[in-house]
């Protein structure tokens, strides 16, 4: 399988390669030139690491088969408590696929706790003996599911910027409290967009490069615009798929739809893939908070990301740029010049215009719906008190949009994160008092619904704080140097 940049036709690299490079030369963002077949009814009877295992296989052709198969086993079979691709039924013909039951609570533990074999195992292939310094933009999740995923890890440094101010407590003190001694973690003044745009200028920043390589050592991302971090993600739509039909919730071949709390676009593009790949989706709902710039996007075909910025109670979908959405316009255009073009407009007037038969290819695969904090904490409460089921504001945002897009066919919520991540939050949206102090927040919300706590999130209290720089975010090319 050979992968291109959706701004240049003529790149052509291998998957070890774009795992290890990040991003192509341009700053665009690598793809694969076709969509492998899978055979749904074939994967359906495997558990979680072996489907995953098979699901990588078909785009990681330069991988060894019995390589991914290891390092699906080491990842899904142990660390994910038995519960790697859990699916809870919430009503009938509604679905939650728990994607938070990993080492950090949260969905991006899927790629990230593979991402790092994957990229040690590309450089091993490859001959390349250089340190890799892994930059990483997040806005809540991302951070402490790299953080983990490359602790101490052989050639590796990670360099993690989150935006100050604009993801709860809980996920900070995830980031802030990390142990590893290759690691390194900066507050950005500013939102998500400015931190992800710093990263992004470090990639394309020459000067920055040279610098690096005078002492050894290459950038490479751990953010969703690098394909190591996507393609494991596709696995999960199949493995849901295959549980609704061993259930008899869905005929082999008969169309679900998924909606999915959608930020950077990453894990709703990943349901697209499968699509591609011949799972039955139906529809892709994408879900966005107040900051609903994909919804308006998908009405009309315009993205404007020059409006106001909302800090929300699901942090990690505060995103006005949405980098992924650039690897489905690729798809659906075909055009690298048409792309280029677009992303040009982005950077200079915050916004462009897909023509209409893009736009009309968007329409028949997606769908949108957007919440605000108000109508995420409704929604929270609604499937509290009629389902008994407790989520995150993310996943409530969803839920929302799930409601008010639902057919005939299943439905599969992408639940992205534990509830106990926002605990004041999820008590406030159920009515509750919410003390000032996550981890007070954190008993009291144990102590109303009788669910536990996981031990990675309690576990936090007291732990000593590492990381405390505040940076503009002009300064990220420099933090990066200095994580060296």
């Amino acid at each position: 399988m050979e992968y291109t940049s959706t701004r240049n036709a003529v790149c052509r690299v291998s998957a070890a390669q774009a795992i290890v490079q990040g991003l192509s030369e341009e700053g665009g963002l690598f793809v694969p030139v076709s969509f492998p077949k899978a055979d749904p009814a074939a994967l359906a009877g495997l558990d979680y690491p072996d489907l995953a295992a098979a699901v990588l296989g078909l785009y990681l052709t330069d991988y060894p088969p019995a390589f991914l198969q290891a390092q699906a086993r080491a990842v899904y079979g142990g660390g994910f408590g038995g519960k790697a691709g859990w699916m809870s039924e919430v009503e009938p013909g509604l679905y939650s696929l728990e994607l938070w039951h990993g080492p950090t609570c949260a969905f991006k533990d899927y790629a990230l706790q593979l991402m790092p074999r994957l990229l040690a195992e590309a450089k091993r292939a490859l001959g390349r003996t250089e340190t890799t310094l892994v930059l990483v933009a997040t806005s809540g999740d991302t951070g402490k599911a790299a953080l983990a995923g490359c602790q101490d890890l052989a050639g590796v440094r990670v360099a993690v910027f989150y935006p100050t101010g604009g993801t709860s407590e809980i996920q900070r003190l995830q980031m802030a409290t990390q142990e590893g001694r290759n690691l390194a973690v900066y507050a950005v003044e500013g939102n998500f967009d400015d931190a992800q745009t710093g990263v992004k200028r470090a990639f394309t920043d020459g000067g920055l490069a040279a610098a690096l390589a005078a002492r050894g050592v290459r950038l490479s991302s751990a953010n969703s615009i690098n394909w190591g971090r996507l393609a494991p993600q596709i696995a999960y739509y199949f493995y849901a798929y295959a549980q609704l039909v061993r259930q008899g919730a869905a005929a082999q071949g008969q169309p679900v739809d998924f909606c999915v709390p959608t930020g950077n676009f990453g894990d709703i593009l990943a349901g697209w893939y499968a699509k591609q790949m011949g799972l039955p989706v139906g529809r892709l709902v994408c879900a966005s908070n107040q900051n609903r710039v994909l919804t308006d996007f998908f009405a009309a075909g315009h993205y404007d990301a020059r409006r106001t910025f909302y800090k929300t109670e699901s942090p990690s979908m505060d995103i006005l740029v949405s980098s992924n959405l650039e690897r489905l316009l690729w798809h659906l255009s075909g055009s690298d010049e048409a792309v280029r073009g677009w992303m040009a407009s982005l950077a200079q007037t915050g916004g462009y215009t897909v023509p209409q038969p893009v736009l009309e290819a968007l329409k028949a695969d997606f769908a949108a719906g957007c919440a605000d904090d108000a109508e995420a904490a409704a929604e929270l409460r609604r499937r509290y008190e009629e389902n008994a089921y407790l989520c995150d504001p993310h996943t409530a945002v969803a839920f929302k949009a799930a409601r008010e897009q639902r057919g005939t066919a299943p439905m599969v919520v992408l639940s992205t994160a534990s509830p106990f991540k926002f605990p004041r939050a999820v008590l406030a949206a159920l009515g509750r008092p919410a003390p000032q102090n996550d981890f007070e927040a954190m008993e009291a919300l144990e102590a109303y619904t009788g669910a536990p706590a996981p031990a990675a999130l309690a576990g936090l209290r007291g732990k000593p704080v590492r990381f405390t720089e505040v940076i503009a975010p002009a300064a990220i090319g420099g933090a990066a140097l200095r994580s060296c």
